[in-house]
């Protein structure tokens, strides 16, 4: 049993190496309101996996399974047409006049079959064309209808004989065997019969909860010199985008629905669907409202009536933007080189003003070598002074008036002693000492 374990989840992690990122319905569509028609592409993919680890009749179907389907139908085919008239029936039923056609189709069908797993990998793509968006103009002004986003299909959609909607429908066609397991249980009902063509969160998400951009890029006055595209220079563009998790979209999360299914052995189910999203874009500054319950876009020249480069070309503003990139780096550069002028020479004091003084010594003839430089002489001192050194009346020596001490000194001049006035409490002082005259004068009486 461990060893069956083992074996399923290895053969899971392999099938998810295989698959195809499950994205779900993604819209790109570009309106310009000054044409009658305008372009627009839906992708749907999805992902859906059959786990069968105990082995079965499932399992011996699609075991070694490598069913690959690659086709495209164009505009003129019938199937194409048909599709174009449920999407535009759609389209009527979610209130929006907007009208689909030229419709291109393409779809892929993929089944990867492991030992202990098979994935089904489905992806249509449709690429057409709008018309019958602009519901009212007014001069440069017009209003746009964008209820028309929920491009989806319900039930089964065959192109050339192909089942490309409806998972289910695809097994019955491809392996009827496995279909005669899934059919009328919960896989089926949960999993396997929802539509692969379904944009409706699309429609559901309100325009004033998307992501908005404007590019003002196409009225600069030599914008076409930069390769912009003819069909909108002179003109701004805005963009809508949906699809990342914000505070105004909510969390986006995959779509994940499962089921279990028990006919001779266990069998589980389960698809994978990112996350809708949607690009969408249209000339002009546009400006979001609703109108009879269907959102709009009104669409001006320009937001504020004035050209969004304040006449300057592209030359000029990035020119500009240019010359502060340059200053700011010179004044890097020269900010550099005058903390290194700074920094060169001597650091601190001049070793050659210092002179080694013994600190340390002990009693029975032993010595240390322990020491301390002082400077030689007290030139520049101030300048190097701590600032916690300040003179205060209390700790500043009295003024000698040169008569007292003198008289105190002179009394033992003959003596050749030190000065030792502070020392010793007395005033022995030899011819040259200048002792404080206070002190002096207190003693010089008891050495005459």
């Amino acid at each position: 049993m461990r060893t069956v374990a083992v074996a399923a989840v290895a053969g899971v992690i392999a099938l998810a190496g295989l698959a195809a990122p499950a994205w779900g319905a993604q819209l790109e569509a570009s309106i310009n309101p000054d044409e009658e028609f305008s372009p627009f592409k839906m992708t749907y993919q999805r992902t859906i996996f059959i786990e069968y680890p105990q082995g079965g009749m499932v399992a011996d179907v699609l075991r070694g399974a490598a069913l690959q389907i690659d086709e495209a139908v164009d505009p003129s085919h019938p199937d194409a047409a048909m599709m174009v008239d449920r999407l535009n029936a759609k389209i009527r039923g979610d209130g929006s006049a907007v009208v689909v056609s030229d419709l291109g189709v393409s779809y892929r069908i993929l089944m990867n079959g492991l030992a202990n797993a098979a994935s089904l990998d489905l992806r249509v793509i449709v690429e057409g064309r709008l018309s019958n968006y602009v519901i009212v103009e007014d001069g440069s002004k017009k209003l746009v209808d964008m209820g028309w986003r929920a491009l989806s299909l319900d039930g089964p959609v065959k192109i050339d004989g192909t089942e490309i909607n409806i998972p289910m429908e695809v097994m019955r066609e491809q392996y009827p065997q496995v279909y005669e397991v899934f059919a009328g249980t919960e896989a089926e009902a949960e999993v396997l019969s929802r539509p692969l063509i379904d944009a409706d969160f699309i429609l559901e998400q309100p325009l004033t909860n998307w992501h908005f951009l404007f590019d003002p890029t196409g009225i600069g006055e030599d914008a076409a010199l930069y390769g912009l595209d003819e069909s909108i220079a002179g003109k701004v563009i805005s963009r809508w985008t949906m699809g990342e998790s914000s505070i105004r979209e909510g969390r986006q999360v995959e779509l994940e629905y499962e089921a279990t299914v028990t006919a001779d052995q266990t069998y589980r189910v389960h698809s994978i669907q990112s996350a809708d999203s949607a690009v969408l874009g249209a000339i002009g500054f546009g400006a979001i409202d609703v109108l009879d319950g269907v959102e709009i876009i009104g669409l001006s020249p320009n937001a504020t009536g004035s050209g969004g480069g304040g006449g300057f070309s592209i030359t000029i503003i990035y020119g500009m933007a240019g010359l502060a990139a340059v200053a700011g780096i010179g004044f890097f550069i020269f900010s550099n080189r005058s903390l290194k002028r700074e920094q060169e020479g001597q650091q601190g004091i001049d070793p050659t003003r210092l002179v080694g003084l013994q600190t340390s010594s002990s009693s029975g003839g032993y010595q240390t070598n322990r020491g301390e430089a002082q400077l030689r002489d007290d030139t520049g001192y101030q300048q190097t002074r701590s600032v916690y050194e300040q003179d205060s009346p209390a700790a500043q020596p009295a003024q000698d008036d040169g008569q007292d001490a003198a008289c105190g000194c002179a009394a033992s001049a003959e003596m050749g002693s030190e000065c030792d006035c502070e020392m010793q409490g007395s005033c022995l002082c030899d011819a040259t000492c200048r002792c404080g005259s206070g002190l002096c004068r207190e003693h010089s009486g008891s050495m005459e």
